[in-house]
């Protein structure tokens, strides 16, 4: 793995840190209760994580791996009988298959597969672009967390820089 690819797994790995640490110690019954007005869920919103994110992007896209892929907005539903912890470990499976891709991938691959049908004919330049799209996405999702768990107990993620 070269020095770059490092650095952006080190990136991602914090941002992937961040969704699961703002979440911890947190109820189930407050995983599941929408807090802002969209309705979504924490555990809905980490079920997406590893489904539309770490799954679609690296697994089916970087890899070209058959992967089933939610519609819509299925991934952010969670059915009452899955556990928080079943969602917790899906995501954290998923980021290991994706670190798998990443570190079997050069980062400078074209993509394997590309949904034109669904995203136009407009696929990303390489891993590269992937990886720092996922970082993006994975940021811009652990703000939301932190706003919802901030509005649920109070609690606040402090990153020192």
């Amino acid at each position: 793995m070269t020095m770059e690819t490092e650095t952006l797994l080190e990136v991602l790995n914090g941002q992937r840190d961040h969704v699961l640490g703002i979440l911890d110690g947190l109820p189930e019954d407050a995983l599941r209760r929408p807090v802002l007005p969209s309705g979504w869920t924490c555990l809905g919103l980490v079920r997406h994580l590893a489904l539309d994110v770490e799954r679609f992007w690296f697994r089916a896209v970087a890899g070209g791996e058959s992967v089933d892929l939610e519609s819509g907005d299925a991934a952010w539903q969670v059915a009452p009988d899955v556990t928080a912890e079943a969602v917790f470990g899906l995501y954290r499976r998923e980021t290991e298959l994706a670190n798998a891709v990443i570190a079997a991938t050069p980062l400078d691959a074209a993509p394997v597969w590309w949904p034109a049908d669904l995203f136009g004919d407009s696929p990303p330049r390489d891993l590269r672009t992937v990886i720092l799209h996922v970082i993006t996405e994975t940021a811009c999702h652990a703000g939301h967390l932190d706003a919802a768990r901030e509005l649920t107990d109070g609690r606040t993620w402090l990153v020192l820089t």
